[in-house]
């Protein structure tokens, strides 16, 4: 688990990357498809991984507004601060924790769901990418990040 959340993790980081190459009115652009702005859907991503997380924490559900966050620098502070918060939860994961049950579901798979979740948003992102002219950041796991 730990290591597809520190590919997501990572991931993240190379869009913000990207993003700074993109113009402001390009990244708040209404556009067809996901959550309809790339920094509305990153924004978004980042709010779900929270929430669930922070559910098998055992925390209040919490959601952001997402029109508090209407610039790049906002989404980044809210994806390191989320981060910090979830990050200790990946990192101590053990297969005992598998199976725990938050309300019908099995913990290991709400950390799949947030895993995937966000994979499938990324899709999106590179979509969008390409309708811009720009090279998506790359989705491949392997020879990325420290070994």
């Amino acid at each position: 688990m730990r290591k597809l959340f520190e590919y997501n993790w990572l991931v993240r980081e190379e869009w913000f990357d990207w993003c700074e190459e993109i113009p402001e009115a390009e990244l708040l652009k209404e556009r067809i498809g996901g959550q309809r702005s790339i920094l509305r859907t990153l924004v978004h991503v980042i709010d779900v991984e929270h929430a669930w997380i922070r559910g098998l924490m055992g925390d209040p559900e919490q959601h952001y507004d997402y029109e508090v966050y209407r610039s790049l620098a906002d989404a980044r502070r809210l994806s390191s601060e989320a981060a910090a918060e979830v990050r200790p939860f990946v990192e101590q994961w053990t297969d005992e924790l598998e199976n725990e049950r938050m309300h019908i579901f099995a913990y290991g798979d709400v950390m799949r769901h947030a895993i995937a979740h966000e994979i499938h948003h990324i899709g999106q992102l590179s979509v969008w990418a390409r309708e811009l002219g720009r090279k998506p950041v790359t989705a491949n796991l392997i020879m990325r990040g420290p070994r």
